[in-house]
């Protein structure tokens, strides 16, 4: 890319004095006017010779050649259906949970989350509930004191996530396993309907204008996964539309082990601060002299 000529600080020259009048032309006014114009060019060279820059644009090297994506195995046939439903775009209609005017504010997290465990009892209160524990500290919400110090369910964060001007209520249920469930609701058509469902290990989660995101730990030590959720208005559902994973971590100190001294290499002098930490020993007194 080649600099621009105003990036460069290139101007225009300076324009000579005395070539130009609006009335027309002027002489030179005398031998001691010419003198004094051939000194002030000469300064003016002298001083755009010691510059060192004309001004004009210099390359910056050549640039380099775009390279675009590269198909492999052209010859393979597009798949058409994904080998693991993961359910990105599963929502769900709260039964039996309404509110006046539609609006989310008037609902209890608390008789959310309990009409979800009434709606999965394989999940919650079967023989094999992953989740039986948590449906068993929804007990506690009820009680006195900030909701139970047990109580399941956190504070209730609300959201236009969906852009339709009215708030979204986003709830967070600690699962077992120190896991983490995240869930969003907002009114479709007069329905209490959940757009959102995930959980995992979870190290953080935040709203970010119209976004969830969700940072999660990885295997790999210094890394974290970050999935930021998204309305989207085909689907009437938050989607996962960007997962990655992100070095966090400062990078691993470089280590070279410290060689050790051989038994025959001959020990080092100390060093003058060495010298001067060590308790200070004096000199031997002089031996007398002997009489004659």
């Amino acid at each position: 890319m080649i600099p621009s000529r105003l990036a460069r600080g290139h101007r225009p020259r300076p324009r000579p004095r005395g070539t130009g009048h609006a009335g027309g032309a002027r002489g030179t006014g005398g031998p001691g006017r010419v003198l004094l114009g051939a000194a002030v060019a000469a300064v003016l060279a002298t001083a755009l010779a010691g510059c060192g820059d004309s001004g004009d644009l210099h390359s910056a090297g050549a640039t380099p050649t775009a390279v675009g994506p590269t198909r492999l195995w052209p010859q393979l046939p597009p798949a058409a259906t994904p080998a693991i439903d993961y359910g990105e775009a599963d929502t769900e209609t709260v039964k039996g949970v309404t509110a006046p005017g539609d609006d989310i504010h008037a609902l209890d997290p608390v008789t959310v989350v309990r009409a979800e465990v009434a709606a999965h009892p394989d999940e919650y209160t079967g023989p094999h509930a992953a989740y039986a524990e948590t449906a068993r500290l929804l007990e506690d919400c009820g009680q006195p004191g900030a909701r139970g110090r047990k109580c399941p369910v956190l504070r209730a964060y609300y959201r236009d996530l969906t852009g339709d001007g009215k708030a979204d209520m986003v709830l967070g249920i600690r699962f077992p396993a120190h896991q983490l469930a995240v869930r969003v609701y907002t009114f479709l058509g007069h329905r209490l309907v959940q757009v959102m469902g995930t959980a995992d290990s979870v190290v953080s989660v935040e709203l970010a204008g119209r976004d969830v995101i969700i940072r999660s730990p990885s295997t790999l030590p210094g890394y974290e996964f970050r999935t930021v959720w998204s309305w989207d208005p085909h689907q009437n559902a938050m989607l996962a539309a960007r997962d990655e994973i992100l070095r966090v971590g400062p990078p691993a100190p470089a280590t070279s082990p410290t060689p050790a001294r051989s038994p025959s290499a001959p020990a080092q002098q100390a060093s003058p601060s060495a010298r001067q930490t060590s308790p200070a020993v004096p000199p031997a007194p002089p031996p007398a002299a002997s009489t004659p």
